[in-house]
This record gives structure tokens, sequence and C-alpha cells, in this order.
């Protein structure tokens, strides 16, 4: 936290910085649902991320129970339906377990890394969306440092890595990562391909993965600060079903 008020001193107040991704993320997500919507959190794991949330203005952001008519999770762990800000869990065995058009939103956040499938993954997105609905993407970029250590790091290894970096949080589990459409030009295309009209981007938030260091931590500021979008730790995406 001192390395965090030292370079984003707005920090201070609230807990959060102005660059934020997970409020910048959710802030256009929020301002795209109405009360009336079905949003489908796909992957939406077991929550404990956001249990342990110590940002209240984050963690509302990033609720949507309440929000709108219902939330679906669907995830391929059963521990999942402990998720506390789900309306409904349904577990993933085989294809999507929901209805052909009858979401609104569908928010899919960093889970596209781990898909050995991207087309089919997109299929099932277009199948379950109603025209219209929206399609909002967090996913760590291929060509960030991040993704490229990650990438490089044997799978078996992240969880004691995530421990050290994180300083004791602990993932909800671990799977393995494949990177497949994890680039701006890969996502645009993959997007077009199933019918969906919108904007894919890169963005750069505070370098939290590297808070174990004050060098690595201050080597990351300079990247959020200066890097290219094309290789900027995360991509956003926000598209529209034609």
């Amino acid at each position: 936290m001192n390395l965090l008020n030292k370079y984003y001193q707005e920090s201070r107040f609230g807990g959060f910085t102005d660059i934020d991704g997970n409020i910048v993320f959710h802030t256009r997500i929020n301002a795209l649902i109405e009360p009336h919507m079905i949003l489908l959190d796909v992957g939406c794991g077991t929550g404990a991320q956001l249990r342990r949330e110590e940002v209240i203005y984050r963690k509302n952001l990033r609720t949507y129970k309440g929000k709108v008519k219902r939330v679906i999770g669907i995830d391929v762990n059963e521990e999942s339906r402990a998720n506390p800000f789900l309306d409904e869990f349904r577990l993933i065995a085989g294809n999507w377990p929901i209805e052909d058009e009858s979401i609104d939103v569908c928010l899919c956040q960093s889970v596209l890394e781990h898909i050995i499938n991207p087309e089919y993954f997109f299929a099932e997105f277009q199948r379950v969306l109603k025209k219209g609905g929206y399609l909002c993407i967090n996913t760590p970029n291929l060509f960030s440092y991040v993704s490229i250590i990650s990438h490089l790091i044997p799978s078996r290894y992240h969880e004691n890595i995530l421990d050290k970096v994180q300083f004791g949080r602990k993932p909800e589990g671990i799977f393995p990562t494949y990177y497949k459409c994890n680039t701006i030009r890969k996502l645009r295309k993959m997007l077009k391909s199933h019918g969906f009209e919108g904007v894919v981007y890169g963005y750069g938030p505070e370098p939290g993965y590297l808070k174990f260091s004050n060098i690595a931590y201050f080597m990351g500021v300079l990247h959020q600060r200066y890097a290219p979008k094309s290789i900027k730790p995360v991509i956003f995406s926000f598209a529209k079903k034609l």
C-alpha cells in the first residue's frame, strides 16, 4: 500500500487509483445494465476474491446481484455454487447450460486466457445473448510483461508465485493458460466473425503484481505511463450482438 500511495497519491482518498482497472471496467458495465436485465457471469468462480475486497466502492461496482433482475453464474468448478454474488449457479458439463437468446449482458473477466477453443467460446456468447445484448471482456494481453512471464513459467508453479507477489492471497483455482485469443487484433477478428460490433483496446492499471519489489514496481509504473496500448497489461472489450 505504501508503494501505491507513493506513485498514485490519490489512492490515499478512498483506497483506489484514478486508473484502477476493475473500477474502469466495471463502471462501464454498470452504465450498460438496467433493472430488468439478466446478466451471465461466465467463469464466475467462488466469489472469494470479491469477498476479500477491502475497498467498498470497488466491491459495490463489481457486485451485480440486486442491480439486475437475475445474475446467473456458470463455471466448470462445482465449488462455484457457493458464490454469494449470484442469484443462480449452473455447472458447465459440455455445452453452456443457458437457453438461446436469454441473456442481456455477458461478463467475462480473467477467463479468456484459459480457453483452448475460442471459436466455440464466442459461438456460445453469440447463441445465449439476445439481439442487442452486451459482451464485456477483461483479459490479459499476450504481449504484456505479465502474460509473457506467466506463459514462460509452467502452470504448476503459478500458485506459489501468486502467493508471493500478492502477499498470501490464494487463487480460487489454477487453470492452464493458452492465450489463444489474447491480442487486440485476434479479439477484434473473433468478435466480427461471430456477429458482434464493439471496441477492443489495451489498458494499463497500476502494476499491482510487482509490489513485491520497489524497483520492479517503479519499472511497472513507467510501463503503465509510457507503454503503447498494444502491450498494455490487459485488454478490455465491450461489444454488442448485431
